[in-house]
């Protein structure tokens, strides 16, 4: 007999408008979510399933809909799926369940700080300068920016941005779109144009170029960095990683992940893939011990869920236990 009640569904979230980045454009959020109930109570959680990982929207609805009779722990959850979108669906929902179920919010139940408010990046979509600085100068009153890089022009791309917004702190993410041969000087403008961290510079199977490389701008692990297993052979290549809860199989995974990247001495990361506030909200209880919040997918949805996370002049709140945990 099956432990709970399990239902998955796809939904599909539209942008505002167009997102790009160095691998395509999307117009739309397609995310997974998967409904654990009791019989009294139900847990919620979203995933994106991410094709750059394999992954369908039909493959991890299959890989829930299969793992359904044997859900009863968040251990045992781990034991039947590897960390991927179906993983962090059912794991975010076993912790919502949990809270609902006892009263006690997720942070306390994880042994975590109560969620506060922070600064989280706005990200501005892959462009020519030009429509990238216009981006910037709109989102003036935004602390900090997030530019999607794309390998030729991105040195054009970054000044631009810092000369329409001299004011803003910036982070930069290639999406693998550098290399070898135009990284010292693309590292270079980066320094010229303050940006405090380039996220995956390199294809993940060529990363080892960065290996006894000094990185003038710290450097963070996204498409290499996926579980905690993953930081030893990080080290001495990266000095910082994204933790997603998609890549890391849900909010447990993240933990260990985030535990383990801060005894190693990477800093950290919290980032979410395009997606709603039930996704986004699970990531906040990690913000505290992150030195970069990249949490802004609702931002670039045209609606989101109701109740929603609130954002506003670039600080997200904690969410509402009605949303999640």
């Amino acid at each position: 007999m099956p432990a709970f009640d399990v239902e998955a569904r796809s939904e599909v979230w539209p942008l505002k408008e167009a997102f790009t980045i160095s691998r395509g454009s999307k117009t739309a959020a397609h995310v997974v979510v998967a409904m654990v109930r009791d019989g009294a109570f139900e847990g919620r959680g979203e995933a994106v399933p991410y094709a750059r990982y394999g992954e369908t929207v039909a493959g991890v609805l299959e890989q829930i809909r299969s793992a359904a009779p044997l859900v009863s722990t968040r251990s045992e959850l781990a034991i039947l799926l590897k960390p991927g979108a179906a993983l962090n669906a059912l794991d975010c929902a076993l912790w919502d369940l949990e809270s609902k179920r006892t009263g006690v919010s997720v942070a306390e139940l994880a042994g975590l700080p109560g969620p506060a408010s922070a600064i989280t990046a706005f990200t501005l979509s892959l462009g020519d300068p030009e429509a990238m600085a216009k981006k910037a100068s709109e989102a003036k009153g935004l602390p900090l920016l997030k530019l999607k890089l794309g390998g030729t022009g991105d040195d054009a791309r970054m000044r631009a941005v810092r000369q329409a917004r001299p004011d803003a702190r910036l982070i930069v993410d290639a999406n693998e779109a550098w290399n070898p041969d135009n990284l010292s000087a693309l590292m270079a403008v980066a320094v010229e144009c303050r940006v405090e961290v380039i996220e995956q510079p390199l294809p993940a199977g060529d990363d080892e170029a960065l290996r006894d490389y000094r990185r003038a701008v710290p450097v963070c692990a996204d498409e290499s960095a996926h579980t905690a297993d993953d930081l030893p052979r990080l080290a001495g290549l990266y000095d910082a990683v994204n933790v997603k809860l998609d890549k890391a199989g849900g909010l447990t995974g993240a933990i260990a992940l985030v535990r383990a990247a801060r005894q190693q001495n990477f800093k950290v990361m919290i980032g979410s893939m395009v997606a709603t506030s039930l996704a986004v909200a699970p990531a906040m209880l990690l913000a505290s011990q992150a030195d970069w919040i990249d949490l802004d997918g609702p931002l670039l949805l045209a609606r989101d869920r109701d109740p929603a996370l609130r954002i506003a002049a670039g600080c997200i709140s904690p969410p509402d236990r009605e949303l999640w945990g």
